[in-house]
């Protein structure tokens, strides 16, 4: 199956909750312990949207099999440049290529609207979601040890970074700077 890739409508918003909420309750990518309701979910989508910056999801037909948004990376003014990627796909698809297909797409989408360099901030040192980011050309930049725990265990934080457009080669466009 190619997914589709399109922008976040506000109807997704229970396809995203149930999406998140398998990987809250049964993995280590995200250190939430309890999964968010669609409520916060549908303001969290209007946050992101509202802001400019990209929120993709991943169709087959209707259905919605994967979502990824990018969000400023710290909210520093410094950092308008820079982002940090969250990607997640349904448990019951993964492994075929649709999250690559989604995050190639919020590559292109986060340097489109301005950013220069994009974070993967990986809970648990997620070995597939590492494997991911390194096939899309992210680099590895930090491990921190122990930074959560959950399922009864301490987990690692892996840090991966990627250049988007000129990267730290030119300075922002002018209309952006401050």
């Amino acid at each position: 199956m190619t997914p589709t890739i399109r922008a976040v409508g506000a109807d997704d918003s229970p396809s995203i909750t149930a999406i998140y909420a398998h990987h809250v309750l049964h993995g280590t990518a995200t250190y939430d312990i309890v999964p968010p309701t669609k409520d916060e979910i549908a303001d969290k989508i209007r946050t992101i949207t509202g802001r400019g910056w990209p929120f993709l999801v991943a169709c087959d037909g209707p259905a919605v099999v994967g979502y990824g948004y990018a969000t400023q990376f710290r909210d520093r003014l410094a950092y308008a440049f820079a982002c940090e990627n969250s990607i997640y796909i349904a448990h019951d698809r993964r492994g075929a290529g649709i999250g690559k297909r989604l995050l190639q797409a919020l590559l292109d989408a986060a340097e489109a609207g301005g950013f220069r360099q994009m974070v993967a901030v990986i809970g648990g040192g997620e070995p597939a979601s590492v494997a991911l980011h390194a096939s899309c050309g992210f680099r590895h930049v930090g491990r921190l040890a122990g930074m959560g725990w959950k399922a009864g265990r301490w987990l690692d934080t892996v840090y991966m970074q990627i250049a988007l457009g000129g990267g730290t080669l030119t300075p922002p466009d002018a209309d952006r700077a401050d």
